[in-house]
């Protein structure tokens, strides 16, 4: 009997004000429009006894939460991440999202959530989001520690409430993301919206949109939103015995910059399993979908175990920053990073915009 797949975990962070609830209610009507039945469950870290968010957020029809009180997440309240997340269990999350109070440092998050997921298996790192308050931003990052620790650790940076700051202070917030060394990339959000697909990886629920139509489900959550990315939908079909190469397909997972390339999600058919695959159980019967998730130069392959007789070899989405599309488009193309290995060849490549 196969296991069931990790659940997800996003790490969404910033100090208080910067508009992450926001940002988090903005998220729920797109998976729902993915999948109806979408579940989202939320720990929520506040500094204090007042769980004001926690009552905002109630009103998303979240599917379950969890408060951890009194102090800092990755502090004294670290420890009791793992009960917490147990207790949302109980509800069957597709995702689970912590959001931390402004003074938690991602850091010691990521390395307790890793050390429970090689303890369960029950869980994985999906991302650390970070958010800005662009109109304030300026103002604290050079007294605030922890406000550089929080740019440094993260694994895409926000830009909210920009509109209000207007492009000369934008312009300034940038410089002292440069100044900090800081190569994470960074998006605006439009009012503190963002497209799911770029915050989120590929989860159980998510594939069936992947594999349905890449884009239509694309166009169907971009609405009147301004757009800060941009998606590529790649498919391919072997013939005969041909097989996706998985060494070529390796190779971009390796390379992808990640200021060029936001996430890769992809489900893949294979005769055994991808390089980096650690589950064990498919042993004997690897044959079968696998699913991707590549997100800021880290990846995690998953054993999908629905079927689908009419699927192609692969269809992958790759996303992008603004302007890098037809670089990729070419590259992708030559068949240097997407290609059927042996002589066996493929048809149908396609490498088409749809954001």
């Amino acid at each position: 009997m196969a296991s069931s797949p990790a659940i997800p975990i996003t790490i969404l962070t910033g100090f208080v004000g910067t508009g992450k609830t926001t940002l988090l209610l903005n998220l729920l009507p797109q998976l729902r429009r993915l999948d109806p039945s979408y579940r989202l469950s939320m720990i929520k870290n506040e500094i204090g006894d007042l769980a004001v968010d926690s009552a905002l957020a109630s009103f998303a029809e979240l599917s379950s939460s969890r408060e951890l009180l009194g102090s800092c997440i990755c502090c004294t309240n670290v420890g009791q991440l793992g009960s917490a997340l147990e207790e949302l269990l109980q509800d069957n999350p597709d995702r689970i999202v912590i959001e931390t109070s402004g003074s938690a440092e991602p850091i010691k998050l990521v390395v307790e959530i890793n050390r429970l997921a090689t303890e369960t298996g029950r869980y994985t790192l999906d991302g650390v989001i970070s958010v800005i308050d662009v109109q304030n931003w300026e103002g604290y990052s050079s007294t605030s520690y922890t406000a550089k620790l929080q740019a440094k650790q993260t694994d895409l940076i926000v830009l909210n409430k920009w509109e209000e700051a207007g492009e000369d202070k934008l312009d300034r917030v940038l410089d002292r993301l440069g100044d900090l060394d800081v190569e994470t990339p960074n998006v605006k959000s439009d009012k503190g919206w963002v497209n799911v697909e770029l915050l989120f990886g590929l989860d159980g629920k998510m594939v069936k949109g992947l594999v349905k139509d890449v884009g239509h489900g694309h166009e169907d959550g971009k609405h009147d939103h301004k757009e800060e990315m941009e998606c590529l939908s790649v498919t391919l079909t072997g013939n005969g015995e041909g097989d996706i190469d998985v060494q070529k397909l390796d190779e971009l997972l390796k390379r992808a910059p990640k200021d060029e390339v936001f996430r890769i999600k992809a489900i893949v058919q294979l005769r055994k399993p991808p390089i980096g695959y650690k589950d064990d159980s498919t042993s004997g019967s690897a044959f079968g979908r696998y699913i991707l998730n590549w997100s800021f130069g880290r990846h995690t392959w998953t054993k999908d175990n629905t079927t689908s007789s009419d699927a192609p070899s692969i269809r992958m989405s790759l996303f992008l920053a603004r302007y890098e599309s037809n670089k990729w488009t070419k590259r992708l193309e030559s068949g240097q990073y997407v290609a059927i290995t042996g002589t066996a060849g493929g048809t149908g490549l396609s490498v088409t915009r749809v954001l």
